[in-house]
């Protein structure tokens, strides 16, 4: 199996080096925040790794990632498991990923599975999960890839599938600037004005996910979103949504603290109210609904 995702690697252009975050530059001059990014980021590899030696039965395998790590891990594990699929034909490693144990990680096992396609430019094939509102995290995976040319690149379209894949283009900003929150608002401001709020989404899943800040970054990071602040709330609250396993990390908790004036528990029922009527739904059109509902539940409660 791992000689047949090489190939599948080789085919999009990707080293296996990619399964991690070798080909991006991270910010030096903030070596703390740095630190924490790269030790999310070596549960990537870690995690693909996990996936192509258990793909048979990977959950026990993966499940023994420290928790808040863990999340990191099946979303490797997810770029794997497209990759395996992709590369056989016949593997079903997606659909056996998502079973038991690792539904509790469905939405960031499809960022996953859209990783490999954005560095090849190639089209990201979204098969019908499950779920079907949840195809569209693949299309937030297969951006981050990119890096500034990308974000300029993509920035510049409005459709909305661009919508979904420029969101994750802000989450790739958190880390291109290590978390700091004067680079990221720059960065966004060099950027077609459109794809602002859908940037600023990407930021706060980015800070809610990965962290690499304290209380007085969270607090800038909701100044300098400035109108845009329902979107980064939304973003903070799909990553409340996303801690289905009842690990929630530290970061998490206190990015909700600042942004929603909510706990985690809170933010994720908002996520669930607001898919009512359009988890069967196919179209992108659902998924944006979705972030606008959101949106809605989330701007009356945030703290001023």
């Amino acid at each position: 199996m791992r000689a047949a995702v090489q190939r599948a690697l080789g085919a999009a252009g990707l080293p296996l080096t990619a399964v991690g975050f070798a080909r991006r530059v991270l910010r030096t001059d903030r070596p703390m925040a740095r630190e924490v990014l790269e030790g999310h980021a070596r549960g990537f590899p870690a995690g693909f790794d996990t996936a192509v030696g258990q793909w048979h039965a990977p959950h026990a395998a993966l499940d023994r990632f420290a928790g808040e790590e863990r999340g990191f891990a099946y979303e490797c594990a997810g770029m794997f498991a497209r990759l395996a699929d992709l590369a056989t034909g016949r593997a079903h490693a997606v659909e056996r990923l998502l079973s038991g144990t690792g539904d509790r990680y469905a939405h960031l096992v499809h960022v996953g599975a859209g990783r490999p396609f954005t560095a090849a430019r190639l089209p990201v094939p979204i098969p019908l999960p499950r779920t079907p509102l949840l195809r569209w995290p693949a299309l937030d995976g297969a951006a981050f890839f990119g890096g500034t040319r990308a974000l300029a690149r993509h920035g510049r379209v409005t459709t909305p599938s661009a919508q979904v894949r420029i969101a994750c283009f802000g989450r790739a900003a958190w880390f291109l600037e290590s978390g700091d929150v004067d680079g990221v608002a720059r960065l966004i401001s060099t950027l077609p004005v459109a794809a602002h709020p859908s940037l600023w989404s990407g930021v706060g899943l980015a800070c809610a996910c990965a962290g690499a800040t304290d209380d007085g970054g969270r607090a800038g990071l909701v100044r300098a979103a400035g109108a845009h602040r329902p979107h980064l709330a939304q973003g903070v609250a799909f990553v409340a949504a996303a801690a289905r396993s009842g690990i929630v990390p530290t970061r998490t908790r206190a990015a909700c603290a600042h942004v929603l004036g909510v706990d985690p528990e809170q933010a994720a029922v908002w996520s669930d109210a607001a898919a009512e009527g359009l988890t069967r739904a196919r179209h992108v059109h659902a998924h944006l609904r979705w972030r606008t509902r959101v949106r809605a539940l989330a701007t009356p409660v945030a703290p001023s």
